[in-house]
C-alpha cells in the first residue's frame, strides 16, 4: 500500500512530523521556495506588465533536484497533503508545489498547524482545506510589488549614484534612519534647571523635588532663576500633604513576532535575525531525550491571541505553583492591522519549564525560550500591587514632592521579575504637619537632549506602529540595510552605553536624499502602510490584485522616466593614478567586498585592484605576475590570512596564487619511532615549532619536549 505523502517547508521539520504521523506517512521537505518570479523579459523582472501583469515562475536552480524528487514521490504516494507554514508565504509555496505536481488547488489537500506537537499534527491531518487562493494572490501581488519597486529603483541608483538596491520598504526604513540623523544635527540642546530638597529623618535620606511656586508649575531657564528659588527655600520645610495608595500594574501581552524581537534585543542582546533563527529552531522541534517536539507556536505573528486550552492548562499551571491569588484575567489586545491568523508565540506544552529541560537546549535557545515561557505565564497572572507613599512639603511659597513605593503583592512579577526589576523606594515613617529644620536645597542645571537614535528594538517597534512592512520581513531589512552600506548599527561614541544604535553612512543618506527627491510620493511612510493595507484587502477578496497593480504602476513608472531624465549622475572619484594595461584613469567604485580600484574605462578594461594597496606589488617586493590560467594581468590582494595573488579577469576567471611559498619542514636526522619515517621541524598554527613525523596525516607522532619529559621524571 502506497503511503501518504506530506510535504512541509523545513527538513529538521519533517522528521519530528514523521515520527507523530506513524508509518502510514511520509514527510518530505521542499526546503522553503522552490520556485520565483523569472529574471527574463522586459527589464528583467519576470512580469508581463503590459499583459496584466502576468508573471514568469522559474524553478530555483538550486531546487531543480527537490523538485525532481518531489515529483517522484508524488506519483507513487496515496495522498498528498501540503504543510508549508501557516502564512501568506507559506500559502504561495503551496500554491507552487501544487503547480508543479499537478495537484488540484481546490482539492482538499492543504493542512496547517500552529504547533508542532502530536495533537496538532494528528488535528491537522483530520482536518485538511484547500489552498486560500486570496491569500495566493495577496502574497504574488506584494512579490510583484517588491519585484518591480526593487529592480527598477535599484537599477537607477546604481547607474545614476552608485548605490547598491532600494526597496518598497527597505527605503522606508532608511528615510526614518537618516530623518532622526537630521533632527539629531539640527537639535539646539536649551538650558533649563531643577531644584532639590535633601531631607532627613531617622538616620533615612530622601529627596523631595520642587513642583510648584506660588501655585504655579515652575520654568527655570537660568542659573540666576534658580539661585533665587533656592534663596527663598532657607525657611523650615512643613510636610503639608500625606497620602498613601494602592498602585496595580497589569503583565505585558504574550509575545508577537515584533515585540519578541524588541524585547529579545533589549533584554538578551539579541538582534532580529539571530532571534527569528533560535525562535526557527524551538518552533520545528528539539531532541528532548529521543523525542522530537516543537517547543513554542509558530514565531510569525502579529496576535496576542492564546488558545483556550492553552490558557485552561496556564491557569492550572499557576494555581499548583503559585496558588488562586495569582491567576490573572486573559488580556489581548491586537493591533489595528492584525491578520490574527494564528495565534500569540507560546510555549506548546506548559509542562515543558525551562530549567526541566535545559539540557536539551543551547545556551540562546534557553535564554530565548525561557523569555518566551516567562511572558507567556506572566500574561495570564494577577497584577502586581504597589502601596504608593505621596509627602507634599511647603516652604516659603514653594512645594516640594517625594513619593515611595513598596511591593505588597508580586503577582506577575513572581515569574517575570528577571526582566522586569523592581526596586522599592522606602520614605521614613512620616506624620502629616511636621518640621524639617534646616534642610540643604540644590539647584542643578539641566540640557534638553535630542531624540534618541535608533536601536534595533526601536526601529522595529517604529516600523510596526506606522504599519511599514510586516514584523516577518524587519529582521530582513535591518539585515540588507547593513549590507548594502546605508547603515551602521554601532554604539555611540558620545554615550557611556554599550547599546548599539543606527548611523546612516554617507551613502545611505546620499540614496534616501534622491529617493525622496524624485519618489517622494511612493517611498514614504503613508504610502506603504497603505499599502500593506490594499494587500490585506487582496487577502479578504475585497480587491481586485490586477486593478490595483495597474494603479500603481501607472503612478510609478512615470516617476522613474522622469529621474532618469533629470538625476545627475555621480562622478566616479578618481585615485589620481593612471591604468597600468590602458593608460585610462582608476577610479574608486564599490563592489560586493567593500570598496575597490578599477579602471575608468571598465568593461573594456579589466584592471582591478584592492583600496588599501596602490601598487602592490611595488610593496609586496614582488614582480609583476600574470595568470597561469587566463594570461590575464596579477594583482596582490588581503584576505583573511594575509596576501595573495588574484587574476584581474575575476570573476570570469577566479584564479588565485599564494604570494609566500611555505617552508619546507627541516629533517632532525631521527626517525619516527612509530612508522620509520624522518622526524622533522615544524610550525603550529600558534606559531610555536615542535618535532613531528614527516609521514603526517597518516602518523600523527609527536615528540614531547625534553623540559616536559623532565618534568614528568622529576614527579
Amino acid at each position: 500500500m502506497s503511503k501518504n505523502l506530506v510535504i512541509v517547508e523545513s527538513p529538521s521539520k519533517s522528521k519530528t512530523i514523521e515520527k507523530y504521523l506513524g508509518s502510514d506517512y511520509k514527510v518530505v521537505s521542499s526546503k522553503g521556495h522552490i520556485c520565483d518570479l523569472a529574471t527574463s523579459g522586459k527589464e528583467g523582472l519576470g512580469i508581463d506588465i503590459d499583459h496584466d501583469f502576468k508573471p514568469t515562475y522559474k524553478i530555483n536552480s538550486d531546487k531543480k533536484d527537490v523538485v525532481k524528487e518531489l515529483k517522484k514521490l508524488a506519483k507513487n504516494s496515496g495522498s498528498i497533503y501540503l504543510a508549508s507554514d501557516p502564512d501568506r508565504e507559506g500559502e504561495a509555496i503551496a500554491w507552487h508545489l501544487a503547480r508543479e505536481l499537478d495537484l488540484d488547488v481546490d482539492s482538499t489537500n492543504r493542512i496547517i498547524f500552529h504547533e508542532i506537537t502530536k495533537p496538532a499534527i494528528l488535528e491537522a491531518i483530520k482536518n485538511p482545506s484547500h489552498i486560500d487562493m486570496d491569500l495566493v494572490r495577496s502574497q504574488e501581488t506584494r512579490r510583484m510589488l517588491d519585484r518591480i519597486i526593487g529592480f527598477k529603483l535599484s537599477k537607477l541608483l546604481k547607474n545614476k549614484i552608485q548605490s547598491k538596491s532600494a526597496g518598497r520598504v527597505q527605503s522606508v526604513a532608511l528615510h526614518l534612519i537618516v530623518e532622526r540623523e537630521k533632527e539629531i544635527h539640527a537639535f539646539q540642546p536649551k538650558e533649563y534647571w531643577s531644584i532639590h530638597a535633601n531631607l532627613k529623618k531617622s538616620r533615612k535620606s530622601f529627596t523631595a523635588d520642587l513642583t510648584k511656586v506660588d501655585g504655579k508649575k515652575p520654568k527655570l531657564e537660568n542659573e540666576e532663576q534658580a539661585n533665587a528659588i533656592v534663596k527663598r527655600c532657607h525657611s523650615d520645610f512643613v510636610l503639608s500633604s500625606l497620602s498613601t495608595r494602592s498602585r496595580k500594574r497589569q503583565p505585558k501581552l504574550p509575545f508577537t513576532t515584533s515585540t519578541l524581537q524588541q524585547e529579545s534585543s533589549t533584554k538578551l542582546g539579541y538582534g532580529a535575525k539571530k532571534t527569528m533563527t533560535i525562535a526557527q529552531k524551538l518552533y520545528e522541534g528539539i531532541d528532548l531525550g529521543g523525542q522530537m517536539q516543537g517547543l513554542i507556536t509558530y514565531m510569525r505573528s502579529d496576535s496576542t491571541r492564546l488558545s483556550d486550552l492553552f490558557v485552561k492548562d496556564a491557569h492550572a499551571y499557576i494555581e499548583n505553583e503559585y496558588g488562586k491569588d495569582y491567576i490573572g484575567p486573559v488580556h489581548a489586545h491586537n493591533s489595528k492591522n492584525a491578520q490574527d491568523a494564528h495565534e500569540a508565540i507560546r510555549p506548546t506544552n506548559i509542562n515543558n519549564v525551562p530549567e526541566k529541560i535545559k539540557a536539551y537546549l543551547t545556551n540562546e535557545q534557553y535564554r530565548l525560550y525561557s523569555l518566551i515561557y516567562a511572558r507567556t505565564v506572566a500574561s495570564l497572572m494577577s497584577d502586581a500591587v504597589f502601596s504608593v507613599t505621596n509627602a507634599k512639603f511647603e516652604c516659603n511659597g514653594c512645594e516640594f514632592t517625594s513619593s515611595g513605593q513598596m511591593l505588597k503583592f508580586d503577582g506577575y512579577l513572581k515569574v517575570y521579575s528577571a526582566y522586569e526589576k523592581q526596586k522599592d523606594e522606602i520614605l521614613p515613617a512620616l506624620e502629616k504637619g511636621e518640621l524639617f529644620s534646616d534642610v540643604p536645597v540644590e539647584a542643578k542645571q539641566h540640557f534638553t537632549e535630542p531624540p534618541a537614535r535608533y536601536t534595533e528594538a526601536r526601529l522595529i517597534k517604529d516600523l510596526e506602529e506606522k504599519s511599514i512592512g510586516r514584523p516577518s520581513t524587519y529582521a530582513m531589512i535591518i539585515d540588507t540595510l547593513q549590507k548594502r552600506g546605508y547603515a551602521l548599527l554601532q554604539p555611540d561614541p558620545n554615550k557611556t552605553t554599550k547599546t548599539k544604535v543606527f548611523f546612516p553612512s554617507d551613502q545611505g543618506i546620499l540614496t534616501d536624499e534622491k529617493l525622496q527627491e524624485y519618489f517622494k510620493s511612493v517611498i514614504n511612510v503613508e504610502y506603504t502602510a497603505n499599502m500593506e493595507n490594499s494587500l490585506d484587502s487582496i487577502a479578504d477578496g475585497d480587491t481586485d490584485p490586477i486593478a490595483y497593480l495597474h494603479s500603481f504602476y501607472d503612478e510609478f513608472e512615470p516617476l522613474v522616466e522622469d529621474a532618469y531624465d533629470k538625476m545627475p549622475k555621480k562622478e566616479l572619484e578618481r585615485v589620481g593614478r593612471t591604468c597600468p594595461d590602458c593608460g585610462g584613469e582608476l577610479v574608486y567604485r564599490n563592489g560586493k567586498y567593500g570598496r575597490f580600484i578599477s579602471c575608468i574605462n571598465f568593461p573594456k578594461c579589466r584592471y582591478t585592484e584592492s583600496q588599501e594597496e596602490t601598487n602592490p606589488a611595488a610593496e609586496e617586493g614582488q614582480e609583476e605576475k600574470i595568470c597561469p590560467n587566463c594570461g590575464a594581468k596579477m594583482v596582490i590582494k588581503k584576505g583573511r590570512f594575509g596576501p595573495f595573488w588574484a587574476c584581474t579577469n575575476y570573476p570570469e576567471c577566479k584564479t588565485i596564487v599564494s604570494l609566500k611559498e611555505k617552508a619546507k619542514p627541516q629533517p632532525t636526522g631521527e626517525k619516527c619511532p612509530e612508522c620509520g619515517h624522518d622526524l622533522v621541524l615544524r610550525k603550529s598554527r600558534f606559531g610555536t615549532t615542535f618535532v613531528g613525523c614527516s609521514n603526517y596525516p597518516k602518523c600523527r607522532y609527536i615528540k614531547k619536549s625534553e623540559k616536559k619529559k623532565e618534568s614528568k621524571d622529576a614527579s
